[in-house]
């Protein structure tokens, strides 16, 4: 189908939804001042018109006409609300059909005069306070648009940079002593092709600064899809540094595999130029391989490896064999590595004296709940480790729910986080 036809006809379907939804604001305003049922009227249908055109002026522009996060907010402005229509189509869709059924029975079922009779006679008993189904419904689906409306609204004014420090005791069970209380940061999945608000973003990281860590990781995606998306932030994010160093590893967003390059050299070049990024950063980035940390005359193994995800979706660019080759005498292992799925496909089964892995990659999908022990997050039907600390036998994974965000901007329930550990003897 011709893509312009295509658009075209889901900003057709985008009216249909505004015409069904608008039969339900009319009917619930009839009982208002024709002023106020003129002023719903023209609210409602001037902001009608300012999403459907924006809808066809953001499917006309070329994609580069506008910045990602400029783009980005752009389209949650005008989907968010059709998002949260489609939950008042659905309950006004559930009334309708109500009223269908009742068509058809009366099709075929006439009362009789006694029945007759007797509705005439409770016609004149006093009127109920009870609020008819179909008014009911109606009202339920405006809630239920409603809702989602703000919640998602909220969740970008105030979720995408709601930065919140996670500490974890994290116990291994050989860490030599001279690690004892060593506290170590962890951000991940920063994307900084998304972000709109530098001076927020800015305020994170120097919430990670007052932690004041002997040594930070990051766990993957810097980016989107572009390395030249990280220059803006360059000057940010070059302020992480720690006594022992900062380091890092990729994530499938690194390199480049969600974007149409026009030739192998390209897509590669966007790499290099991604690795350099690291570079500029002052951090060090590990590509299947390992480094040696010395404390207080003690040492422990550093492993980073590439992406590497279960199952066929997503990209298996790690050798952990080759990275943690070198590291077989060391008492303690801990491994950076962004997809949370490779723990149980991979580290366990075949490296069980690699301590404790740190990930990223879900971002507990931007969207969840969690109250004290109540956890939970869509991501969860997607990764068996999700978000948090998660410990088989001597070995342990912590999933980091991310620093930055990506599709929808904003986080609602699953805030930004930044992971600080102390390390402890178990």
């Amino acid at each position: 189908m011709n893509r312009i036809v295509f658009f075209l006809l889901i900003a057709a379907v985008f009216f249909l939804m505004d015409l069904y939804v608008f039969q339900a604001v009319r009917n619930l305003s009839r009982s208002l001042s024709e002023t106020t049922q003129r002023v719903i009227t023209t609210a409602y249908w001037s902001l009608t018109g300012i999403s459907l055109v924006t809808y066809i002026i953001m499917q006309l522009l070329p994609p580069d006409a506008l910045g990602r996060s400029t783009r980005s907010l752009i389209w949650a402005a005008v989907l968010i609300p059709y998002f949260s229509k489609l939950f008042a189509v659905i309950f006004l869709f559930i009334d309708d059909l109500g009223r269908f059924f009742r068509w058809v029975v009366s099709l075929f079922y006439r009362p009789d005069v006694r029945e007759a009779a007797d509705d005439a006679t409770r016609s004149t008993m006093p009127a109920t306070d009870v609020i008819p189904r179909s008014e009911f419904l109606m009202k339920t689906a405006l809630i239920a648009s409603a809702v989602p409306l703000v919640g998602f609204s909220y969740g970008i004014i105030s979720g995408a940079h709601d930065y919140r420090i996670r500490r974890i005791k994290l116990a291994l069970k050989d860490l030599p002593s001279g690690f004892e209380g060593m506290k170590i940061a962890q951000l991940s999945d920063i994307h900084s092709g998304s972000f709109f608000n530098k001076t927020a973003v800015k305020g994170g990281v120097e919430m990670l600064l007052r932690e004041k860590p002997d040594m930070v990781f990051f766990t993957g995606d810097l980016v989107n899809n572009t390395a030249d998306e990280v220059q803006d932030y360059i000057n940010i994010f070059d302020k992480v540094k720690a006594p022992m160093g900062v380091y890092s590893t990729l994530g499938n967003h690194d390199y480049g595999d969600y974007v149409e390059w026009g030739s192998l050299q390209a897509k590669q070049q966007n790499l290099n130029n991604l690795v350099a990024a690291h570079r500029q950063l002052g951090w060090n980035l590990l590509l299947d391989e390992n480094r040696i940390i010395e404390q207080n005359g003690d040492k422990i193994a550093l492993i980073g490896i590439q992406n590497w995800g279960a199952g066929a979706r997503w990209p298996k660019y790690g050798d952990l064999a080759k990275a943690y080759k070198g590291t077989e005498d060391y008492p303690v292992k801990l491994l950076l590595s962004h997809d949370p799925s490779h723990w149980d496909a991979q580290v366990r089964p075949k490296f069980p004296d690699i301590d404790a892995m740190f990930a990223g990659h879900t971002h507990g999908m931007q969207f969840g709940v969690e109250i004290g022990d109540i956890k939970w997050s869509p991501s969860q039907y997607v990764y068996k480790q999700w978000a948090g600390l998660y410990k088989e036998g001597n070995q342990q994974l912590y999933v980091n729910r991310g620093y930055g965000y990506l599709g929808y901007p904003g986080r609602i329930g699953i805030l930004p986080e930044i992971t600080i550990f102390e390390l402890t003897k178990a």
